[in-house]
């Protein structure tokens, strides 16, 4: 950030989301938001307050990148020219501040206009910087009501939109996307037998009974309960694959992929004794703080879950799969831009071979869940289809209607599948507002070997 003035307020804060999606749609697609702004935020030195605005508008730009990318596109001579990811970044966040943000329109082109001045390779474009971002803030009432009717076609990379037509149809379809543009609320997981601390103030959910917060506005760690380790932070449909486990106190129970430890939470809270497995020391790091937050213990193994020895059984295993993540597009809106549909026949040849290993680590009478947070059906229908067609060991536990909460939420093979369209808000578009669901699917399965 040599070339920014750091006297300008807000304006490291706008380098800095600049800097994060040039990156993601560029040089660096693929790479996770999350894993990307907390680091350059410390490296960038930026306080508290400024990092979570250049989340903010990092986060608005990718949640609404499909109907900014159209008007973009639509306002300049030549259109929006995909090759220079600088270029369009700068716009990009620009336009994200005036159209989605609570940010006066003077500010959003004025700090765009000098983010471009501060840049050896966006000097030349500070003059187009502020004529499109002025016509953007001119038009945004139709920009907006545009994105808004077309959810699907706008605001859905097209890959995406023509598999959940094909999977869903259309009418779900859109409803899903307009369930990703509205973002998540908050939902937390209760400890077992701990009342609702004082001050939490939201609806309990029916399923494993997660709490849904009425404002989520309040950063976790200033929530009540947080510090006595009364919660922890998990979408409620997140929190149903665990829940179908059924695990009793006492019991051996594997969880694989285990990070960021929101389920084997759920694990150890029922008394199960859990091995929780990732491939990422880092992530689990974070895993076992928060056990320990929450006064919560578990066995943590830092390792590959297919080189794992089968000399150790399980009553239980639960499988949460690497996959496409689509299914979290409201909380994480940059995974929409940053897969591809190619990525999927890597992610399923993946799935297949935990699958069939997790299935190895499960005890005679032994359960196991498998879920993936994907909306994909080659990611959850059809790898339980095939698993069980070549192992005859194994059969579908079905999923109970009262076990989910909801019985749309439990298919006719008797597994779970949620969508972002379930469970929708009821108050219009305040906070309260953000209903819905992660993506998830899910079945159960038993060892029927002796």
């Amino acid at each position: 950030m040599d070339g920014v003035n750091n006297a300008v307020a807000g304006l490291p804060a706008r380098h800095l989301a600049w800097e994060i999606v040039a990156d993601l749609i560029g040089k660096n697609r693929g790479t996770a938001l999350d894993d990307a702004i907390e680091p350059a935020a410390q490296r960038a030195a930026l306080p508290p307050q400024d990092a979570g605005l250049a989340r903010a508008i990092a986060a608005a730009t990718f949640r609404h990148f499909g109907v900014i990318r159209h008007a973009l596109h639509a306002r300049l001579a030549k259109g929006l020219p995909e090759d220079q990811p600088g270029l369009v970044a700068l716009l990009a966040t620009g336009a994200a501040q005036i159209l989605y943000l609570n940010v006066q329109d003077h500010a959003a082109v004025d700090l765009s206009v000098r983010l471009a001045k501060s840049e050896p390779g966006l000097q030349h474009l500070a003059g187009l910087a502020n004529a499109v971002l002025r016509r953007i803030a001119r038009e945004r009432d139709a920009i907006r009501q545009e994105g808004d009717a077309e959810p699907l076609r706008l605001n859905t990379p097209a890959w995406l939109a023509r598999r959940w037509v094909a999977a869903y149809g259309e009418e779900t379809a859109r409803a899903i996307a307009a369930a990703n543009a509205r973002g998540a609320g908050l939902d937390l997981t209760l400890r077992p037998g701990m009342p609702v601390p004082e001050g939490l103030v939201g609806r309990r959910l029916p399923g494993a009974g997660s709490l849904r917060l009425d404002d989520a506005r309040t950063p976790v760690p200033e929530l009540p309960g947080f510090a006595e380790g009364a919660f922890w932070v998990q979408d409620a449909a997140a929190a149903l694959p665990a829940h179908l486990l059924g695990v009793r106190p006492g019991e051996q129970v594997a969880d694989l992929c285990a990070a960021p430890g929101g389920k084997t939470a759920q694990l150890a809270a029922a008394g199960a004794e859990v091995l929780a497995v990732d491939r990422s020391a880092a992530r689990l790091r974070r895993l076992t703080e928060n056990l320990a937050r929450l006064g919560l213990s578990a066995e943590v193994l830092a390792a590959d879950a297919l080189t794992l020895s089968e000399a150790r059984l399980f009553d239980a295993v639960l499988l949460d799969a690497p996959c496409s993540a689509t299914g979290t597009l409201r909380r994480h809106p940059d995974v929409a831009w940053g897969k591809r549909e190619d990525d999927l026949l890597r992610l399923v040849a993946l799935q297949r071979r935990l699958l069939d290993k997790a299935a190895r680590l499960v005890r005679p009478g032994g359960r196991l869940v498998y879920c993936t947070c994907s909306l994909e059906p080659e990611e959850g229908e059809a790898q339980a289809e095939a698993f069980l067609k070549r192992n005859p060991a194994f059969a579908r536990r079905p999923v109970t209607a009262e076990e989910a909460g909801d019985p749309a939420l439990v298919t006719a093979s008797g597994d779970l599948r949620t969508l972002p369209s379930h469970w929708p808000g009821e108050d219009g578009d305040g906070p309260r507002s953000r209903g819905g669901l992660d993506g998830f699917y899910a079945v159960r399965l038993e060892r029927r070997d002796a």
